[in-house]
């Protein structure tokens, strides 16, 4: 177990080991490289399909999820759409706002595997308040 260094000479040392911790931490330039999202909080995207996935044991449910396009570099990602009956509001080629599932370090989050966003927008309305009853559903 390291502990933290004390005595009169200690600085230099302390110095060196906070070098070295810096050094393991990610550049988040480097990040960018494989975010698609490309460091940002949201993006937008056109719905390619709709899909289900399996959650991990010891749950068997099918969790809905949409194939999702992003419009600022092409990129397909899978965004998991929460709430009730939530895959009821969204269609194939509707606009998306898609933001991370909050996982630690990005990663995915719960019993799905391999996703990593979720849906929060659909045409321009949030997707909240469309399952709560809150707004309905815009024609386009």
């Amino acid at each position: 177990m390291s502990r933290k260094t004390n005595g009169l000479f200690a600085a230099k040392k302390m110095l060196i080991k906070r070098a070295l911790f810096k050094k393991r931490r990610v550049n988040p330039l480097e990040k960018a490289k494989y975010d698609p999202l490309e460091n940002a909080n949201q993006a937008k995207g056109i719905v390619l399909n709709k899909t289900e996935r399996e959650a991990k044991q010891p749950n068997s449910a099918l969790r809905k999820c949409v194939t999702v396009q992003l419009s600022k570099n092409g990129k397909s990602i899978v965004a998991f759409l929460p709430g009730n009956n939530a895959s009821k509001f969204v269609n194939e080629h509707d606009e998306v706002m898609v933001e991370g599932i909050g996982g630690i370090k990005g990663k995915s989050k719960g019993d799905i595997p391999g996703v990593r966003w979720k849906v929060i927008q659909v045409n321009g309305q949030s997707l909240n308040a469309l399952i709560r009853g809150k707004l309905e559903r815009a024609r386009k």
